[in-house]
């Protein structure tokens, strides 16, 4: 008896404080699907530590909706500004402790993997991430751009994972 495989989930997570991108993407066999995607939008002028609240209440309430396997995060290539480095290291760190008291493991990945694994070249720009996200998730209109990283960076892990 042939045991079809079942499906696995992965949260993207594309790290902002005032838009932190967010996508839930399933891989069945081959085939990816969108489950969800949305940006998590904070006002200018919002405390930063309300910032990181929010975003960490919107990813618990997407952890819980859709039930993930994993999360996977994009992490910064290099930050000229430190104030704008230490303030998106810490909205990561944030992240990163949702998903450990959710109990999901993390992948962590350089825009550059991420770029690689869905478009198949590292130095790809954000419209053709875009174009291949919409592509390998069949979509009919494209996702926010912060959405839409945030579904590539979970489509990366997943074909990552499924290599493994």
């Amino acid at each position: 008896m042939i045991v079809p495989p079942s499906p696995v989930r992965c949260l993207g997570v594309d790290p902002g404080s005032l838009a932190c991108g967010w996508a839930v993407v399933e891989r069945f066999g081959s085939r990816l699907a969108l489950v969800e995607a949305g940006v998590i939008r904070n006002p200018r002028g919002t405390e930063f530590d309300q910032r990181a609240l929010l975003i960490h209440h919107r990813l618990s309430e997407a952890i819980a909706a859709h039930h993930p396997g994993f999360m996977a995060v994009e992490s910064p290539f290099v930050e000229k500004n430190a104030a704008t480095a230490l303030k998106l290291g810490q909205i990561r760190g944030g992240i990163l402790l949702t998903a450990a008291l959710h109990g999901l493991p993390v992948g962590d990945y350089n825009p550059m993997q991420v770029k690689k694994a869905v478009s198949g070249y590292g130095w790809a720009d954000k419209g053709q991430v875009g174009k291949m996200v919409m592509t390998l998730l069949n979509l009919k209109e494209p996702l926010a751009a912060d959405a839409a990283d945030a579904a590539a960076v979970a489509i990366g892990h997943l074909l990552a994972s499924r290599r493994a």
